[in-house]
Formats: C-alpha cells, structure tokens, sequence
C-alpha cells in the first residue's frame, strides 16, 4: 500500500507542483483547495487516482478536522503533511488594519497549527510521520511593507523547531522549507525591471521556479531525510547569505 501525503493549498502554484513531485516520487496525495476548483480538477484529471482534491479552508479547524478524519478513513494513512496552503499582501505597516492582520496570521500560521493537530492524532498514535511547513525568505529575514506577512512565516518556523522538539519522541520529524522568489501568481504582478532587480540580488542569477521548492520538499518527505528535524531549508538561489 502507497504512504500518504497530505497537500494544503495544492491546486496550483507551488502546492501544485509539491503534489505531482510526491505522486512522482510513489506516493497517493490528498490536496486542499479554498478557491480554485477548477485547477485542482484539472490537476486530478492529470495525475488520475494517485490524487484526491478536497475543498477546505484551513482557517476553520473543525473543518479541517474532518476532512483529515475523511482522507484517514477514505483515501489511506496520511504519512507526510505538507502546510502550504496560505496568502501574501503588501502594505505600509502603518495600512494594516485589525483585519488584515487576523486574515494573514489565520490563513498562513493558525491553519498550519489547525492541520498539523489534527495529523498529530493519528501520526502519534502510529509513531511515524513527517510535517513539512512552507514559510518564505521574509519568515527569516523580515520584509518591508510585508510586516504581517513576514511575522506569520517566521511564526511558523518558530512552530516548526518547537513541534519538533515535542513529537521526536514519537518518530515525527517537523521542518520548513523558505521559498525565496518564486515564479507564481505570488510574482506575477511584479514588472519585468523589478523582476530583473531581484535576478540581480541572487547569486545563481535566476528566478525560482515550483519545482526547485517541491524538490526540497521530496527530499524532507523521503527516508533520506529521517535524521534531519527541526531545520528550515532556504530555497533561495542564494539571496541573503
């Protein structure tokens, strides 16, 4: 029987290609999707019966608890967890209002906490397990005018190497992997002289694509990553090192 793994927000973008590398590398991936039911139909409709979509929004932890009681019981026992699902917003600090601020620490740090409990049931029980967390360069470094932003990503490496201290005992390895910038819809309303700065600023020169994070991704869900925990991985081409 396949493992598992666990997708949030796999219906495009970066989560889409963590989604085919792991149906890639043998495994059958649940994803969640909030917004975009067609992509993630297309996206089963590409990878057949290794791949199962469901509609969620992480920022509702009952929710979010039965659909992984769902895939537990359906689709098969999830082995890796994938928090990827999460949105980004540019503003002055001063620009943020109440809301704002709850919407982004809800989506991109409260729904990895949501999801990763709710795995947890199970992971520990069977004492086997991975979570993999999609922070960003500006979790580590900070990013102007991404304040809210920049403070969940960094939340949730300071959730990754907390959690893994907790659950090793169990057999659970948790880490993050730290996009830098990235080719998605994300960048996609960046000019062509700002995205032609930002190649300046990275030693390799280039823009990131989906894959060089998803390759990272394979690499903590696989059994050559089972000493490693509690690390976060930059994926950045080298930019502020």
């Amino acid at each position: 029987m396949k493992n598992v793994a666990l997708v949030t927000g796999g219906a495009k973008g970066i989560g889409s290609a963590i989604v085919k590398r792991l149906i890639n590398d043998g495994y059958k991936v649940a994803f969640t999707y909030n917004n975009s039911e067609e992509k993630a139909q297309e996206l089963c409709a590409e990878m057949g019966v290794e791949c199962k979509a469901y509609k969620l929004d992480i920022t509702d932890s009952g929710a979010v608890k039965n659909v992984i009681s769902d895939i537990e019981n359906t689709f098969g026992e999830i082995a890796v967890l994938v928090n990827n699902a999460g949105i980004a917003e540019q503003a002055l600090f001063t620009d943020i209002t109440d809301e704002m601020w709850h919407r982004m620490i809800e989506a991109n740090l409260s729904g990895a906490f949501y999801c990763s409990r709710a795995v947890l049931k199970y992971m520990i029980n069977r004492k086997s397990g991975k979570i993999i967390n999609i922070s960003s360069i500006w979790g580590e470094t900070g990013g102007s005018c991404e304040v809210h932003y920049s403070a969940s990503k960094s939340g949730l490496i300071g959730m990754t190497k907390a959690l893994a201290k907790e659950v090793g005992l169990s057999g659970i390895t948790v880490n993050s992997v730290s996009p830098g910038v990235i080719l998605t819809d994300m960048t996609s309303h960046f000019d062509e002289k700002t995205m032609n700065a930002l190649k300046e600023e990275t030693p390799l020169y280039r823009i990131g694509t989906p894959e060089d994070v998803a390759g990272a991704v394979s690499f903590l869900a696989s059994k050559d990553a089972d000493f490693i925990t509690g690390q976060n991985i930059s994926v950045n081409g080298g930019m502020n090192i």
